[in-house]
């Protein structure tokens, strides 16, 4: 029989300030390399002082290890989808889907409204697909690509495209994370949702403004110049043709007909190897030319039909690998805006995943993140400190449990009993999960949300966190009318 014990909120925090100290002098020396492999092992060895701390309580390194398991099962989902991202977008790029959306994009916005466009065009998208992590791999790769030509920080762009499209992914009924909270909660759907507008919309106008005014006080004059001449060298490499948006629509279509994610994105790849073919023949060509292949039967194939046999390897080495196209403009190729790295490039975010998973697994696993939330809970005596103490425990597990699902869920079975004893609908509780739980991640750099967003933007986590305005102020705007919606009904019953 084993003697386990429930951890002591000072063991639980060991591995916390471990992670915490050892963060800081990584980030302090590798900067913005840090991301580039220390950090995953500083999450490793941070998971190897929260075994010995399970070990030191009682619990075995099978259960350890069963919690680990347990924790990157629960990441698989969003593993698959990296990969499948990648590849996507070598395709797209391959294809002339990402080179015409900038393109055409280019054409119609300006730097006075362009973060305002960008936000409330992945506003629409996400909204439409109920999913943030869709709109980025779509809309949001061209939208870095206009921005970077229009000379507007890759910060700014990337935080008015996370803006928009976690303001969709909260506000969408097909959202995983808009039915889980309520369904952690308990109240249903709907009521969620208009719970959501007191909150989120007066965020989304707030960030909106913000965007507005510095769009009106950036100047860009330089690169609008020379915009024109990014327009002829976009025409002059790719063959670009309204055609080309049959691919994306095809995706977001499908999507939004509730398709799982990971077939719709198979097919929108399989979709932008076909149009490679189709309309870019020569740059497939080129492709192919410098990919690198050894294989016996290449000279067999390339006998029988040259055509094919470079196509195959074009678009397969687009799916994995490396791919660039030199333009001659210096705004495209030293930005490398016209370049991808496939499936490939994936890798090191998905290394990124598996580690923040192994180290929430183990506190996970061990109950060491139940311990610290549960000591928070016990200085609960207000309905302010209740609501700021969902918050906090929200942002909390976004950043040791690496995943906002769990954000959603733990929280929301440890403080369902708490709200109803205060009185509250479990509404509010579904509302301060989404706010909260649901924006933060994409800010932290080891949680899967903001690993895969900043791969997939090519913008760092650390680069867009100050411009992410509907991510930050939404965990405060649900503090401020919670708060201060539950001190008015309350002076209302009193009559005064």
């Amino acid at each position: 029989m084993t003697n386990r014990r429930e951890p002591t909120l000072f063991e639980s925090l060991i591995p916390i300030l471990f992670l915490i100290l050892l963060l800081v002098i990584n980030v302090g020396i590798f900067g913005s390399e840090a991301l580039g492999g220390s950090n995953q092992i500083v999450l490793i060895l941070s998971a190897a002082v929260a075994s010995i701390v399970a070990i030191r309580i009682g619990f075995k390194w099978q259960e350890i290890q069963d919690g680990v398991v347990k924790s990157i099962s629960s990441a698989m989902a969003s593993i698959l989808i990296l990969l499948l991202i990648g590849s996507l977008a070598g395709t797209w790029m391959l294809s002339g889907v990402v080179p015409a959306m900038i393109y055409y994009g280019l054409q119609i916005l300006n730097p006075t409204i362009f973060l305002v466009a960008a936000c409330i065009v992945c506003s629409i998208v996400s909204v439409a697909t109920g999913s943030s992590w869709t709109t980025s791999a779509t809309v949001g790769i061209a939208l870095i690509g206009i921005g970077q030509a229009l000379g507007i920080s890759e910060g700014l762009v990337a935080g008015a495209i996370l803006s928009g499209a976690y303001f969709g992914d909260k506000m969408s009924p097909l959202s995983d994370t808009t039915n889980l909270a309520p369904a952690m909660a308990g109240t249903d759907l709907f009521t969620h949702i208009r719970y959501m507008t007191i909150t989120t919309v007066p965020s989304i106008l707030l960030a909106l403004g913000i965007f507005l005014v510095i769009g009106l006080t950036n100047s860009s004059d330089g690169i609008i110049e020379g915009k024109q001449a990014i327009l002829a060298a976009i025409d002059g490499t790719f063959n670009i043709s309204g055609w080309l948006f049959i691919v994306p629509v095809v995706v977001v279509v499908l999507i939004v007909k509730k398709m799982p994610a990971l077939p719709a994105l198979l097919i929108g790849t399989l979709l932008g190897a076909v149009f490679a073919l189709i309309f870019q023949p020569d740059l497939v060509a080129e492709v192919a030319a410098t990919a690198s292949f050894d294989g016996k039967l290449y000279e067999t194939f390339a006998g029988i039909s040259p055509a094919l046999t470079n196509g195959f390897i074009g678009t397969m080495q687009a799916m994995f690998g490396d791919i660039s196209f030199t333009t001659g403009n210096a705004v495209l190729d030293d930005e490398g805006l016209l370049s991808s790295s496939g499936m490939n490039g994936m890798l090191g975010t998905i290394w990124l995943i598996l580690s923040a998973m192994i180290f929430g697994g183990v506190m996970e696993g061990a109950g060491m993140l139940k311990r610290i939330a549960s000591a928070i809970i016990s200085k609960v005596n207000s309905i302010g400190s209740l609501i700021s103490s969902t918050v906090g425990t929200c942002v909390f597990f976004n950043l040791t449990a690496s995943d906002q699902y769990l954000a959603i869920v733990v929280p929301g079975r440890m403080y369902a009993d708490t709200y109803r004893e205060k009185g509250l609908a479990p509404e509010n509780l579904s509302r301060t999960l989404e706010d909260s739980g649901t924006v933060t991640s994409v800010l932290i750099p080891w949680n899967t949300c903001g690993a895969y967003h900043s791969t997939v933007l090519g913008v760092g986590t650390l680069t867009y966190l100050p411009y992410c305005f509907f991510n930050i102020l939404s965990p405060l705007m649900t503090m401020l009318v919670g708060y201060t919606g539950y001190k008015i009904k309350k002076l209302v019953s009193k009559g005064e």
